[in-house]
């Protein structure tokens, strides 16, 4: 006569009103049914529920209708439990008694959680939708792109649709829930988390989920009373256009119900034998059950079953797939012996036509050598040398004095496992590794999904003695492994550190086919102590590629504490601490071979940590880098302090300052689209230079729980555009490309890193500065590791820090994956400025002042450094007063030189004259000089010619002298001077 729907609603929403006597409530149920045709209701037509508590903790227990049309028959609204109440596990609530009861067998239950292990559909509750991202194509269709149920689990999406599971409960007590999660793959984000009944998300650490490659992970968050709602929600980026696996989830439990009214059946491949069971227990290998069993029902014996399955299947013919080989410990005489097993659980026939029989066993081999540090005991075991001693395998060798032995692990010969390794299979209790001598290998595994596990636990590190002082720079420890994968389908070999067995991140991961090669990883922290390698065939559940196998033949580790001695090392004649067996070499200085002496480093070179024995040790800092200036040669590579001084190929020198460019600066590639039109790039950080205490770059994965982290000069990580996500930045698999500095300098080409004319346009006027880095982490495709180049040029008009350009032929800053090129173009990046850079320009005196103007020149190339003079102001004589010098210096030197025509003039026509005498008076008579007429002196004659002065005269005197004039008669007053002393003045006469 109504809905049972409109009942419970309006039952619930008005119980206050009338829960003072159950008669309302039976009042309530006529009203509603006055109305309508009723019909009599039997018990299976009804169930029971209760109310909303009130404020004193009490409800009331009313039958609902299942059915639309029943209305009369129902029975009284009666007085239900205490809201507190609740069941153990095992037990559900009668809600006809009103008292807790077992679960029969073959159904569980939780108590006050709930459970959901099945997942053959979406179960009652959980809703799942897709959403197109705000980045991509409004067109997209994203309706498909849900949580699908797959049986055992529920596998999310793997487009770029953003798929979202959720999950609303209400609490009457604090709770918890707990899931497990396979997140296999980084180009799909996944994310977790709870939100309250006013969509405001809870406290929690993370919201992001934790990478688990090699097995289920869970993960566990507490849960407040009341109203709570649970989302999980992916996203995926093909960024390399192969396909994403999806997010998996099952087991999803939550506590802090209040009851549950029903045992749930238990899911086919499980069985409870017992009443109250608070759980369903597997069945074991070579059974089946069918859902809501009590016991696990036999296969035939010509099938099989794995544990937990639902059927049996029909046993294959046996292969060599199907066992595999190991080998016994060394006897008393050396000998091991071969053996052949059958992987367990069997599931092959060796009845059936064309089965292979088990090879026989017992076969004796020679053992092989022990490992490096161990030695042959007298049981024929291999032992570890004692404390201070070493070994090649063979005998223990004390280290000398002034040594130290150098500890670790070298495990190069397989014979036994070693005690520090652990071989597990996920699926069952097995080894998943075996010894074979010169190798360990994967064992054939029941499933090809199957994950087998290898893990090496190491208690600590510690450096060598003569390391110590230098903790901080050295490198604190290295494993290095050689491995082969051998596989004709997609296997995949993962290598994961961390500080515990369950707790790993992978380093590195090889598909497919390996040759044999060799791979090292730098330990940078005493928390990383654990080491495992994962093997995983295909993806497949079959077992069709048990074939595949994966080997180590050798693994090493250094300063591992609690490991043995390969070698001893020598050290310098300076005590370290009392009791100490080493000594170390004075800073910067390398011990001589055989000597133990010890001799200094040249200058600009640093001590290589693991060879400080020879010459050799000491590493030439590059181009324009050099060491620590306090104290040289114990650093573990060189640096720059920014400031440099380059020469030109015209011998020009020019002094740099890249200081003001020291800060770690970020730079994004253009940007990178998926097939549905998301849009993510990668982003650069670079730290160009500085001394020790710089700032280094640093690129973080915030995408997962642990938040991976790496520094250096240069790195890369992945960048989503932030309105993905609900975080600011979205940044994930970050890598080192350079983290040490090879050299400044303004060649194209350094060592084996070049960075070519083409890939940028070519710079005009100065060359570029280029700074060379070098990261040591190889990788697959880069095995002598990562670099990187970055040219500075100069452009004084660029004010910005940040304009930094990547390759446009290689929009990913990369040709070759290997080696990174940046351009990157500042005024900081100019010369500093000198005189050089600039000319002087004079003006006019004007007015008695001339001004010198100081402009720099074109092009300007330089930045900083000498500021440009201020204009110079000097006093200057005008034209006029030169042209007035000019004209009067002109006019005094024509007068003098006018006297001095005159005078020289005079002079000669007197010469003249005497000459004219002198040749008459002669006669003729070549050769005789003329007699004298006459002691007077005759017309035309020059007194002064003749006058004889006994007598010094003064200047003034001759001047006055030359200045005489004659006297009237037209003769000349000569001056006789007589004997004593007195002139006589005497007039010539003329005689005939």
């Amino acid at each position: 006569c109504f809905q049972p729907s409109l009942f419970h609603h309006v039952a619930q929403r008005y119980y206050s009103h009338f829960r003072l006597c159950k008669l309302s409530i039976v009042c309530f149920y006529v009203q509603l049914c006055e109305t309508h045709t009723c019909v009599s209701s039997l018990q299976s037509d009804y169930h029971f529920e209760y109310t909303e508590c009130d404020v004193l903790g009490s409800r009331w227990r009313v039958a609902v209708p299942n059915k639309a049309d029943i209305c009369t028959g129902l029975p009284d609204p009666v007085k239900g439990t205490q809201c507190t109440f609740s069941c153990n596990e095992g037990e559900y609530l009668d809600m006809q008694s009103q008292q807790c009861q077992k679960c029969a067998a073959g159904t569980y239950s939780l108590g006050t959680s709930v459970a959901f292990d099945e997942w053959d559909s979406l179960p009652t509750g959980f809703v799942t939708h897709g959403v197109i991202t705000n980045e991509g194509n409004d067109q997209t269709d994203c309706s498909n792109s849900t949580w699908t149920p797959k049986g055992d689990y529920i596998a999310s999406n793997t487009d770029e649709c953003t798929a979202t599971l959720s999950y609303a409960v209400n609490l009457k007590q604090p709770g918890s829930l707990s899931f497990e999660y396979f997140y296999p793959d980084t180009s799909i984000y996944f994310e977790f988390f709870v939100q309250n009944d006013q969509c405001q998300s809870t406290d929690s650490n993370s919201r992001w989920m934790r990478i688990s490659e090699s097995s289920w992970s869970k993960y566990t968050v507490e849960l407040n009373k009341g109203n709570n709602v649970l989302y999980w929600r992916t996203i995926a980026y093909s960024l390399q256009g192969s396909a994403v696996k999806p997010v998996l989830l099952r087991n999803i439990q939550i506590s802090g119900v209040a009851y549950t009214s029903e045992c749930f059946h238990c899911k086919p491949g499980t069985h409870s034998a017992n009443p109250g069971s608070a759980r369903c227990t597997p069945c074991p290998a070579d059974t089946y059950s069918n859902k809501g069993a009590t016991t696990c029902h036999e296969c035939e014996e010509d099938k099989y079953a794995v544990v937990g399955s639902a059927s049996c299947k029909p046993r294959p013919a046996c292969t060599s797939s199907d066992y595999f080989y190991t080998h016994t410990p060394c006897d008393s005489e050396g000998k091991t012996q071969l053996m052949y097993k059958w992987i367990e659980p069997k599931i092959c026939s060796e009845t059936v036509e064309g089965a292979l029989k088990l090879p026989a066993s017992g076969e004796k081999q020679t053992c092989p050598p022990c490992n490096p540090g161990f030695f042959v005991s007298n049981s024929s075991t291999c032992e570890p040398c004692p404390s201070g001693s070493f070994s090649n395998g063979t005998v223990c060798t004390e280290c000398r004095a002034g040594t130290e032995p150098v500890v670790g692990f070298e495990y190069k010969w397989w014979n036994t496992m070693p005690a520090n390794m652990k071989s597990t299979l996920l699926s069952f209790v097995m080894a998943a590794w075996e010894v074979a001598g010169e190798y360990i290998y994967t064992t054939p595994g029941d499933r090809d999904t199957d994950y087998l596990m290898l893990t090496l636990s190491v208690p600590g590190y510690r450096l060598p003695q003569s390391m110590v002082k230098d903790a901080e720079r050295s490198e604190l420890s290295r494993i290095t492994f050689v491995f082969e994968t051998i596989c004709t389908a997609d296997c995949k070999l993962y290598f994961l550190a961390g500080y515990n067995q369950w707790n790993n991140d992978v380093v590195e991961r090889w598909n497919g086919r390996n040759h044999k090669q060799s791979y090292s990883y730098l330990i940078q922290s005493n928390s990383t102590v654990s080491f495992t390698w994962t093997f995983k065939r295909t993806d497949g559940t079959e077992r069709n590629y048990s074939a595949d196998v994966a080997k180590i033949y050798s693994i090493v580790i250094t300063n591992a504490i609690g490991g043995v001695a390969t070698k001893c090392r020598r050290c310098a004649l300076t005590s370290v601490k009392a009791g100490s067996a080493c000594v170390l070499c004075p800073p910067g200085h390398y011990m001589v071979n055989g000597t133990g002496a010890c001799q200094k480093c040249p200058p600009n070179t640093f001590i290589r940590t693991d060879q400080p024995v020879g010459e050799a040790a000491c590493i030439r800092c590059g181009p324009n880098t050099t060491t620590n200036k306090v104290i040289k040669c114990e650093i573990l590579a060189c640096l720059s302090d920014c400031i440099l001084d380059l020469r030109t190929s015209k011998g020009a020198l020019l002094h740099y300052d890249f200081s003001p460019l020291a800060n770690v600066t970020s730079v994004h590639s253009s940007p990178r689209f998926t097939s549905k039109g998301l849009r993510y790039f990668h982003r650069f950080n670079l730290g160009l230079c500085g001394t020790e205490g710089r700032m280094p770059a640093s690129c973080v994965d915030n995408v997962t729980e642990s938040g991976r982290e790496v520094k250096g000069y240069v790195c890369q990580s992945t960048v989503v555009p932030s309105d993905i996500r609900s975080q600011s930045l979205v940044s994930s698999q970050p890598f080192l490309i350079g983290d040490s500095l090879i050299g400044v300098t303004t060649e194209t080409t350094l060592g084996n890193i070049s960075s070519l004319q083409w890939m940028f346009a070519a710079a005009l006027g100065l060359p570029d500065v280029l700074f060379y880095y070098k990261s040591s982490d190889a990788t697959q495709s880069c095995q002598q590791g990562r670099s990187a180049t970055v040219r500075m040029r100069c452009d004084p008009t660029v004010t910005a820090k940040n304009r930094i350009m990547l390759p446009s032929n290689c929009s990913e800053g990369t040709c070759d994956g290997c080696t990174f090129h940046f351009l990157w173009q500042s005024q900081h990046a100019c010369p500093l400025c000198t005189k050089n850079h600039y000319r002087e320009i004079v003006s006019a005196c004007i007015q008695g002042i001339q001004r010198t103007t100081y402009v720099w020149q074109q092009p300007v190339q330089c930045y900083g450094g000498q500021p440009l003079p201020a204009q110079k102001v000097s006093a200057c004589v005008t034209l006029d007063f030169w042209l007035k010098f000019g004209v009067s210096t002109g006019a005094v030197a024509a007068v003098l030189l006018i006297s001095l025509i005159c005078y020289f003039w005079k002079k000669t026509r007197k010469l003249q004259y005497k000459y004219s005498r002198l040749m008459m008076t002669s006669g003729g008579r070549e050769c005789e000089l003329p007699t004298a007429d006459s002691c007077a002196i005759m017309e035309g004659e020059d007194a002064e010619d003749d006058l004889m002065d006994l007598t010094k005269k003064s200047f003034f005197t001759k001047i006055k002298s030359f200045s005489r004039e004659r006297t009237s008669d037209g003769f000349d007053s000569v001056p006789l001077k007589s004997s004593s002393s007195r002139h006589v003045f005497l007039k010539p006469r003329v005689f005939s």
